[in-house]
C-alpha cells in the first residue's frame, strides 16, 4: 500500500514509526513531518491546513490511503474531498468532526443520545455568560467553542475566575473565532482518561486508554498546554471500566451520529472524568491525541494498515484489534519560554546514542541542520520530542524513559520529572 500521512508533530513521527513495520507498506509520504519522520519516509513541504496541495499529493503519489493526524484539516472537509475522488481516508467527514470543531454540538449530542456529561451551557455573548455564571457560583469550566489547539479550556475555582475567563475568551479573543461562542460547564473532579476507538461507522474496536499531562510544571502547575507527557495504559483501566464506557459513552455516540446521518469513522477520542458517580465525557476528539499516540503505537499489536483501512472502508468487524500487555511512558522535552515566547534553531545532541532497550524518541517541533557543520536536527517548534520507554511494570517504563531522555540535549530544553510517577497516577489532569 502506498500511504501518505497528514501532519507534523510527534503523533504523526509513531504513527509513521507504526506504519513503517506493516508488511503491507510499499511507499509512505508525509506531508509536513520533521526531521524524524524524513528517516522513515519522504516529507513533502505541506502545511496541514493547505487543502488544494494535500489533495494534489494524495493523488500524485496515488495513496491507497490518506490518514490525517491533526483535527484542523478535518474540520475543513479534507476527508469529504478525499472520498469525492476515490481515495480512502482515515479520518472523520467535516459533519462527523463537528465533535471536535464544535463544543457546544458534541454536548447537544451526547444530551439526546443520553450520554453522562457535566451540565453545561453554550452561550454567544457576555452578557448571559455572565449571568449563569451569577446562578451558578463556585468552580466552573469556560471553554471557546471552537478549536484551540487545544488550550482553550480554562479551570475557574471561583465566578470572578469564571469571568474573567469568559472575557479572555471574548473580549481579549485570546483564542480568535473559536472563542466568539463560549461553553460554561460544570466541573467535575476524579481521575482523567483519554479513550480511543477505531471506527468504521457501525463498529468498534476495543478501547485502550493513556492519562495525559496538560499543565507545564510538575506537580500539575503552570499553564496549559498542547501536553507534557502520557502513559499507558494505567493501572485503574480494567475490563469492567472498559465495558462501562463502550456501552454507555462509545456505542451511543456512534449509533447517534450514524443516525443524523454523519457515520463516524476514523478514531474516536473521549476525554473522560472518572467520577463518584461513574464516567462522565469532558470532550471529544476527532483524532488521535498527542502525546498520547506516542505511547498507544508501541502498544498495538495489529496491523496498523489493516486496521486503519478497515476504518474507511467500513470493515472493521473483519478485523482483529489488540493491544499488548505491557506499559509505556512518554516525556514531553520543550523548548525555553514554552508555551509563550521561545526560540528555536538549536542543535540536538544525543539522538543518536543507542539507549535503554524497549526506548523511543518521537520528533515533533525538529527540523533537519541546514548551512551547519555539525549536520545535527535542530528545534523548529515548541514541543520538540518525546521520550519514551516500555517495560512490563509503569515504574522500568518510567526508569527507561526518563533514562533515554537524560541522554538528549539542546539549548532551554525543560520536561516534567513526575510523569507516571506513583504519587501521580490517576491525578486529575487540567483538560486540554
Amino acid at each position: 500500500m502506498k500511504v501518505l500521512i497528514v501532519g507534523s508533530g510527534g503523533r504523526e513521527h509513531a504513527l509513521a514509526w507504526r506504519i513503517k513495520q506493516s508488511p503491507n507498506l510499499t511507499q509512505l509520504w508525509v506531508a509536513g513531518g520533521n526531521a524524524g519522520t524524513a528517516t522513515l519516509a519522504e516529507n513533502l513541504d505541506i502545511r496541514s491546513s493547505d487543502i488544494d496541495n494535500l489533495l494534489i499529493a494524495a493523488v500524485e503519489t496515488a495513496a491507497d490511503l490518506v490518514i490525517v493526524g491533526p483535527e484542523a484539516p478535518l474540520a475543513l472537509g479534507f476527508a469529504d474531498q478525499l472520498i469525492a475522488l476515490g481515495i480512502p481516508v482515515f479520518g472523520p467527514s467535516l459533519a462527523a468532526a463537528q465533535i471536535e470543531a464544535s463544543k457546544g454540538f458534541a454536548l447537544d449530542l451526547m444530551k439526546d443520545a443520553g450520554v453522562p456529561c457535566p451540565d453545561f451551557a453554550t452561550v454567544s455573548d457576555k452578557a448571559s455568560a455572565h449571568a449563569y455564571i451569577n446562578d451558578h457560583p463556585g468552580p466552573l469550566v469556560v471553554k471557546a467553542d471552537g478549536l484551540a489547539a487545544g488550550k482553550g479550556v480554562i479551570m475557574c475555582d471561583d465566578s470572578e475566575q469564571a469571568r474573567a475567563a469568559v472575557n479572555l475568551c471574548m473580549s481579549d479573543r485570546a483564542f480568535g473565532d473559536a472563542g466568539d461562542t463560549v461553553v460554561l460547564e460544570e466541573y467535575l473532579s476524579g481521575p482523567e482518561v483519554s479513550v480511543f476507538a477505531f471506527c468504521d461507522g457501525e463498529h468498534l474496536s476495543s478501547l485502550v486508554a493513556a492519562c495525559d499531562y496538560k499543565r507545564l510544571e510538575d506537580g500539575n502547575h503552570g499553564p496549559n498546554t498542547g501536553g507534557m507527557g502520557s502513559y499507558a495504559q494505567p493501572d485503574f483501566w480494567t475490563d469492567e471500566l472498559a465495558a462501562e464506557i463502550e456501552l454507555t459513552i462509545m456505542k451511543p455516540v456512534l449509533r447517534a451520529m450514524a443516525e443524523r446521518g454523519s457515520p463516524y469513522k476514523g478514531v474516536l477520542y473521549a476525554g473522560l472524568m472518572l467520577t463518584e458517580g461513574g464516567p462522565k465525557v469532558l470532550e471529544f476528539n476527532c483524532r488521535l491525541g498527542d502525546p498520547e499516540t506516542q505511547v498507544i503505537m508501541p502498544l498495538l499489536a495489529s496491523d496498523p494498515l489493516e486496521l486503519m483501512l478497515a476504518c474507511a472502508e467500513g470493515t472493521l468487524d473483519k478485523v482483529s484489534v489488540r493491544w499488548a500487555m505491557k506499559n509505556y511512558v512518554g516525556i514531553v522535552m520543550v523548548s525555553g519560554g514554552y508555551p509563550d515566547k521561545y526560540a528555536t534553531g538549536f542543535e540536538i545532541t544525543g539522538l543518536d546514542v543507542e539507549g535503554p532497550d524497549d526506548s523511543m524518541v518521537f520528533h515533533a517541533g525538529t527540523t533537519l541542520g541546514s548551512g551547519g557543520s555539525s549536520g545535527l536536527p535542530l528545534t523548529a517548534g515548541g514541543r520538540v520530542l518525546t521520550v519514551v520507554g516500555g517495560g512490563d511494570t509503569m515504574e522500568s517504563a518510567r526508569g527507561r524513559a526518563y533514562s533515554r531522555l537524560e541522554q538528549i540535549s539542546f539549548k532551554g530544553a525543560r520536561w516534567r520529572r513526575d510523569i507516571s510517577s506513583a504519587a501521580n497516577q490517576g491525578a486529575a489532569q487540567a483538560a486540554g
